[in-house]
């Protein structure tokens, strides 16, 4: 079914039925059909059933390390506000004044002592309440009528998820594990060292289809495999037996200062687990050194290889000894995506005595570039009328697979229609 000859009379009903039926009957080891990537309407569901239901890191926890720091975001059209309020306790809004829904923070991030917008100068608590709207709305105007509205928010291991659903998905299980892995780091004493935004002109899918697999790695970074080493897995059928004594000898050490490293994963949505890099390198610089010197949170040695966390719908992450780098993909439109990359450093480390910002982020500068011109020639081809689906390895692809399993599932599931058993299958060993 094709949703370009849908008439646009009732916006995303006639579209909503034929996504799902795409959905039901596409090829499971296949890419999607050619809709899922480019079609406006699709990407309208995109952000009210998956942007808008799942949870998302809006950022970390250092970032608003005290009392009335806060940051704001753009989820479509939606903008967000995260503050951290009295007693360390961290709220997020819909950044929208209930007066007249000005924009309430207009900056990146900041701090205040109250929220007021800059409109009407409406004033609010950091928990939300609304504190004054002045003597002009009459004596009858119940301010407790008129709080901001709340978002669902979380925190784990430095993280903060925060999901725009009535009703969010269970995630707490997830969230204690996190914790448990990211206690080394002690993410409350840590800092952004360096952030960037890289827009990119491609379906927020395909950024994501790129990341889940390391089948075009060999002829794309030649600087990220300085050290990274694609395997999940000493299970992935790719691993040498070299590979499998390395994690061997790396688990016995990480085992004696604590370090946790196995593999946990919570279903298709998360995945934590440690693996070493390339071996003699410690760290996601070019020469495989560490990028700061001064290591992060408990940690005494820098030779703890790469925690990779994947969090779908939007991240993945690399921790190592000395700093970590957070990823998060952002869709701005049908083709258009922008992705956040933030490196961590602790927050005590000095710049230009501890870290140079600019080594630090050499590797995956480099990296996302090649990437970003990956996914924009992937979506050239795909806008294409000779596009069809094609097969995804299920050697070298299965978490391209995995993806697009979650992805159908879910969407399935927030439209109200049950996904076919075969599409929640795990394949490989991601």
């Amino acid at each position: 079914m094709d949703v370009s000859t849908l008439s646009l009379g009732d916006p995303l009903d006639p579209a909503r039925k034929a996504t799902a039926e795409m959905l039901r009957t596409r090829e499971r080891t296949y890419s999607l059909p050619q809709p899922f990537y480019n079609d406006e309407r699709l990407f309208q569901i995109d952000m009210q059933e998956i942007f808008g239901k799942e949870w998302l890191i809006a950022g970390m926890t250092c970032e608003i390390p005290t009392k009335g720091n806060f940051i704001t975001l753009q989820l479509g059209d939606n903008p967000i506000l995260v503050v951290r309020g009295a007693e360390g306790k961290v709220h997020a809004f819909h950044n929208v004044c209930r007066h007249r829904g000005s924009r309430l923070c207009v900056s990146d991030k900041g701090k205040v002592a109250k929220l007021v917008c800059p409109y009407h100068q409406w004033t609010y608590e950091l928990d939300g309440r609304l504190l004054f709207a002045g003597t002009e709305m009459g004596a009858d105007f119940n301010m407790a009528d008129f709080n901001l509205k709340p978002i669902h928010v979380k925190t784990a291991g430095g993280y903060i998820f925060i999901s725009l659903a009535d009703e969010p998905p269970a995630i707490d299980d997830f969230l204690r594990t996190l914790e448990h892995y990211m206690e080394p780091y002690d993410m409350e004493n840590a800092k952004v060292a360096v952030r960037t935004d890289l827009v990119e002109q491609a379906n927020w899918k395909l950024v994501l289809e790129n990341n889940r697999e390391c089948y075009h790695c060999s002829g794309s970074h030649p600087e990220l495999l300085n050290t990274l080493l694609e395997w999940d897995d000493v299970t992935d059928p790719r691993a040498s037996q070299a590979f499998k004594d390395q994690v061997a000898a790396c688990t016995t050490r990480w085992d004696a200062d604590n370090i946790p490293y196995a593999h946990a994963s919570f279903g298709l949505r998360n995945r934590i687990v440690r693996m070493p890099l390339l071996a003699g390198t410690v760290s996601m610089t070019l020469d495989g050194k560490p990028g700061c010197q001064k290591l992060m949170g408990r940690i005494k040695d820098p030779d703890l290889g790469s925690m990779r966390i994947l969090h779908l719908p939007h991240s993945w992450n690399h921790c190592m000894g000395d700093h970590m780098i957070v990823f998060t993909v952002w869709p701005l439109g049908p083709t258009e995506t922008v992705v956040t990359t933030k490196w961590l450093v602790h927050k005590d480390a000095v710049e230009g005595v501890d870290y140079d910002p600019v080594n630090l982020r050499k590797v995956w500068d480099a990296t996302n570039d090649q990437d970003r011109r990956l996914a924009e020639e992937n979506q050239r081809g795909i806008n294409s009328k000779a596009y069809q689906p094609g097969p995804y390895s299920k050697t070298y692809e299965f978490g391209v697979i995995n993806f697009i399993d979650w992805y159908s599932e879910r969407l399935l599931n927030n439209l109200g229609e049950e996904a076919p058993a075969a599409h929640l299958r795990q394949v490989g060993g991601d």
